[in-house]
């Protein structure tokens, strides 16, 4: 693997990381995002990052394998240019449900270099 794609690798784990840390010192819950809108920017901002990154990983190589890869560049799309249209569910969903998958995902590719 090269450089390039361990670098983005790392940007990715490092969103994810940067997200977890914000409920550090608050109550994980759906009341707390939809409450808080610069906690709601900052994870939005970690998205695009985390969308931008695989967009640039699958410019390197097509063929590489990040579970949802396609959905995600989606989001981080949605959250650029439909701004509109992003809900907090939606959002809150992904945070609960998807990223500790992508964060094993990017972790187990990390870990074969």
């Amino acid at each position: 693997m090269n450089e390039k794609l361990l670098k983005c690798l790392y940007d990715i784990k490092l969103a994810i990381d940067e997200i977890d840390s914000f409920f550090d010192d608050r109550e994980k819950t759906y009341d707390v995002y939809r409450g808080d809108i610069l906690l709601k920017r900052a994870i939005e901002r970690n998205l695009e990052i985390i969308g931008e990154a695989i967009s640039r990983i699958l410019k390197e190589d097509p063929e590489f394998k990040i579970e949802n890869a396609r959905r995600i560049i989606g989001l981080r799309n949605q959250i650029i240019h439909g701004y509109d249209s992003v809900s907090d569910e939606n959002i809150w969903g992904i945070i609960v449900n998807h990223l500790p998958g992508l964060k094993a995902n990017v972790d187990n590719l990390i870990s074969e270099l």
